[in-house]
């Protein structure tokens, strides 16, 4: 029997990700969302492109329909909404904050022994919306983050050296925002540290554009955000879930006192297999790394505390 993936959010973020995972063959597919017949006629068009693609695996799109996450293996979450004209931070947050524990509700509900993936935004913030919502093990809720904003990271530094992505490795750790803490001494090329083969100034250009690449594409785009690698990060995060690969990959994960924070969901290099968040890795940071950590961190504690102060 195949494993079964639901995605919550049929937008292009969780379209893209139903996709890819139905590609990869790694699972049957629910799409979920409120909007009535989309999630329908997207899972409709996949199925549609199955013979040309060479798989197998079943995708299904209903309206509401949650009894259909029953038994799923991983929900990915990317429902939400994004920032509007004149909308301020407090209403984005309350809002998806509203929307994130009616959706986790009714998947924990429906399948009790999933992992969940989210990937709405505020992140780190809806990280901890699921986790309070389900009352599942703090294992078993992850944020994708780490994932995109590494693989940014490792792009650049791919264009930047004119070699092929594979031989990339990188880390970006902390909050999914302005303050994310790309770590060039343990980024690296075949093996290589970056730091021996790009100058301080280029590298410090690098790490910039990571932590403005989610702003790029917006800019770029103009009418929508990236959607195409945050899916691809989800589904790379799910791969190593349901094939228990035991990968170490940069998620945000709820630290207890690891690189001394607690009780917060922040970016930290993750071993993740069949159980979800298997071991936090500690890598030992110099002294300006912990200081940018530790200031991201803040950052996600003070969304955190505006969440509490909107919830009264």
């Amino acid at each position: 029997m195949r494993k079964k993936v639901t995605v919550i959010g049929a937008g292009n973020v969780g379209a893209t990700a139903a996709m890819r995972v139905a590609e990869k063959e790694l699972a049957d597919v629910v799409l979920l969302d409120v909007l009535e017949g989309v999630p329908a006629g997207k899972a409709l068009d996949i199925a549609e492109a199955a013979p040309i693609e060479k798989h197998d695996c079943k995708v299904l799109g209903c309206t509401n329909r949650y009894e259909e996450a029953k038994d799923s293996d991983v929900i990915i979450i990317t429902a939400g909404i994004p920032r509007k004209p004149g909308m301020s931070r407090d209403d984005l947050l309350a809002t998806n904050m509203g929307i994130m524990k009616s959706v986790v509700k009714e998947a924990a509900a429906a399948a009790p022994g999933s992992i969940l993936i989210i990937v709405s935004n505020p992140l780190d913030a809806m990280c901890h919306v699921a986790l309070e919502t389900s009352g599942f093990p703090k294992q078993r809720v992850i944020g994708m983050a780490g994932v995109l904003d590494s693989a940014r990271f490792r792009a650049f530094i791919a264009a930047e050296l004119d070699v092929s992505v594979e031989n990339v490795h990188a880390f970006v750790l902390g909050g999914h925002g302005d303050t994310m803490v790309p770590i060039s001494r343990y980024s690296t090329v075949a093996g290589i540290p970056v730091t021996e083969l790009i100058s301080p100034d280029r590298l410090a250009a690098i790490e910039k554009r990571t932590r403005e690449g989610g702003a790029e594409i917006v800019g770029l785009l103009k009418t929508g955000s990236a959607y195409y690698a945050p899916a691809s990060g989800a589904v790379e995060m799910t791969e190593a879930i349901l094939k228990d690969k035991k990968k170490i990959l940069p998620c945000a994960a709820y630290l207890q006192g690891e690189y001394g924070i607690k009780d917060l969901f922040v970016g930290v290099p993750v071993k993740l297999g069949a159980h979800g968040v298997e071991e936090i890795i500690e890598i030992k940071l110099n002294e300006e790394e912990q200081k940018a950590l530790q200031s991201s961190a803040l950052a996600v504690r003070n969304l955190v505390d505006d969440m509490k102060r909107l919830s009264k």
